[in-house]
Order: C-alpha cells, then structure tokens, then sequence
C-alpha cells in the first residue's frame, strides 16, 4: 500500500488516498468545522483511530470562524474559510495523519464566494507550490443539469492547474443546511432526491477530461436527522450509476470516486452498502454538533452554580476553576471524538491511514 506525507494532501495524494479507500471499501468521514475547537476534535479523533479524515467548511462556518461581529459577511466568509485552512495546514502534519481540506455546498448565489476561494488558492499555490484547499464543492443540483455541468465546467478549468478536486452535486441532497436546500424537499417519495443514472455519465463525459472530480450522487440523502419513515435511502442508484459508466467506458469496478452527502442519522445498514458502490466521503455534521453540545451541556449541569455565580453564594467557593471557558470546550471536543471515533468504525477506515 501507498504511504504518504501526514498532513494536508492535493493532487495525486488526494487520487491515491481515494483509490485506497475505494479498494479497500472504507469510506472516511467528511465532518463540518466551525472553528478550531471543532478543528482539533477532528484531527484528535483522526489521530486516535489511526485514520485519515476530511475537514470540511460550510460558508456559515467559515462566516463563524472569522467572526460572528465581522461587519462584511461576504469577506467574513472568504477569510474564515481561508483561516481556517491555514490552521489545518499548521497542524494537520503534527497529528500524524492524511487531511483533506475541502468547502462545502455552494449553490449558485454561492458561486462567488468559492470562486474567491479558488483566487486565494491561487496566490497560495504560487507562493507555496501547493493548493490552499484540495477541493471545493459546487451544488447546482437545483438547475438545470446543463447549467450544472457548464458551471462545473469552467470552474475546473481553473481548479485543474492548481492540483485541486471539484465535487459536484447530481439530484438533491434533502434538508437544509447554512441557507442552502429546504426541509420542503425531504419526503421518500420526492424524485429529486434521486440521482439517474444518466445524468452521472454526462458529467462524467464532460468533466474527466478536464480534470479530477467526484460525484455527490443522491439516493436520499438528507441533511439532518429526521423521524423514521421519512427518508428512504437507495444505494442501488450509486450501483447502477457506476455500472453505467463502468459498461460505456469499458473501465474498471467503480470508476468514479462517489460522496454520500447527509450521513448524519443514516442506517448502518445503508452506510455500509454503500461502501460496495465507492463511496469514499461521508458528510456528517448534525451528529457531531450534537455530541459536542450533549457534553459541554451535561459538564454545565453537573456544577450549574458556576454558570451563575463566581463565587459559591453559600459556601464562598470561587469557581473560576469550573468556569474556565477551556473546561467547556473540552468536554465538547470529546463529545466530538467519540461520535468521530463510531463513524470511523462505521465506515471502516479505522487503522487505514494511509500516513507514513
């Protein structure tokens, strides 16, 4: 098995750690940050498992990582997502394992926050030799499959020289997330939410030669967690989108390197099918939020006084100890460790890293 560098891969290392996970079946998990506290919860949890993981910035995280007061919020979210990669290309190499660094969906009114993104990494790749991001998402999935791909197309063009990866999205991811999609399209029944085959051939016949790209193909997917019955996942479409192309190329298993954006909730069941049909990133965001709330929250529960008082009314204690912000973030942090450390499991990576 390849080994490569710890730290933020691009380019060929980003294409050799996709072939390991597709080969070997294993997906690694996609997981959205909002500052460095979350940041450092992911390369931790990495590190523990000995896994190489995806660090990923929605634009309302990035606006949160540079400042929730930053009075331009379109520069807010620019900077923040700029931030924040400069925090994981500082770190990522001292935990010991392969990071992706990669944005999250940007719709059309989106596009020109991440083609800012892409001008940064310009300048970062010519001061640096080396991309600031390893790829961008673009979901156009609510246009018209023509302006989806013509979008997606000249948007590689631009990423290609700079060793980056572009992922698009074919059908819709259901639910809501930062201001992009609605809770109106989750329903088992909504076509949209369903990738055809089809559509996964023409772009594959429009974007390969341009550059390296992956799929977020729907067969359900929602963002969020959801009441049972409400969401129907269909791994199959990832099956025969594959064989489609697969059969029309005459290529090899699994062709295209495949997301399965909204994997927060998911059947395990399901998580696992999918790893047949190559998938290689899991998106997962709602779970991980809640892990970090559900333990700083019970940390504040435990000494509720301190949350109130600086000095115990009763006894004159001072709880500047309990109260040290640090404290709290902590306990959040291994909050996000530990649902990390299951989504490993789930999706197989554990042990696999592929740093040397």
């Amino acid at each position: 098995m390849t080994k490569l560098r710890p730290g933020v891969i691009f380019g060929e290392e980003y294409k050799t750690l996709i072939q390991a996970a597709r080969e070997g079946q294993y997906a690694l998990p996609a997981v959205n940050v909002v500052g460095s506290n979350s940041i450092n919860a992911v390369l931790e949890a990495a590190a523990a498992n000995k896994s190489d993981v995806i660090v990923q910035l929605s634009n309302g995280g990035a606006q949160f990582y540079a400042g929730a007061a930053m009075p331009d919020s379109f520069q807010a979210r620019v900077l923040g997502a700029v931030s924040a990669a400069q925090h994981v290309h500082l770190l990522a190499k001292h935990y010991g394992v392969c990071v992706v660094l990669h944005t999250d969906h940007a719709n059309r009114k989106l596009v020109p926050w991440l083609e800012a993104l892409i001008s940064h990494g310009e300048d970062y790749f010519r001061a640096n030799g080396r991309p600031l991001f390893t790829s961008h998402m673009l979901d156009l999935s609510e246009e018209t499959l023509e302006d989806n791909l013509s979008m997606s197309e000249r948007l590689l063009k631009r990423m290609a020289p700079l060793q980056m990866s572009l992922e698009i999205e074919l059908g819709c991811t259901g639910g809501e997330e930062d201001g992009v999609g609605s809770d109106d399209d989750i329903g088992s029944d909504n076509p949209k939410l369903y990738t055809q085959p089809e559509d996964v051939l023409e772009a594959y016949n429009r974007l390969d030669p341009l550059g390296h790209f992956s799929v977020a193909a729907s067969f359900g997917n929602v963002h969020g967690v959801y009441k049972p019955g409400n969401v129907k996942l269909r791994p199959e479409i990832l099956r025969e989108s594959q064989k489609l192309v697969r059969e029309t190329h005459g290529l090899g298993e699994n062709p295209l390197p495949l997301v399965f954006h909204g994997g927060s909730g998911s059947e395990k069941a399901k998580i696992a099918e999918s790893l047949g049909y190559g998938v290689f990133k899991m998106n997962i965001d709602t779970d991980t939020q809640f892990a970090f709330s559900e333990q700083a929250g019970a940390y504040v529960f435990e000494t509720p006084n301190a949350f109130k008082h600086q000095i115990d009314p009763e006894t004159g204690v001072p709880y500047k100890k309990v109260y040290d912000p640090r404290k709290l973030l902590r306990e959040g942090e291994k909050g996000i460790v530990t649902r990390l450390t299951e989504a490993f499991e789930d999706l197989r990576s554990t042990g696999k890293s592929l740093a040397q």
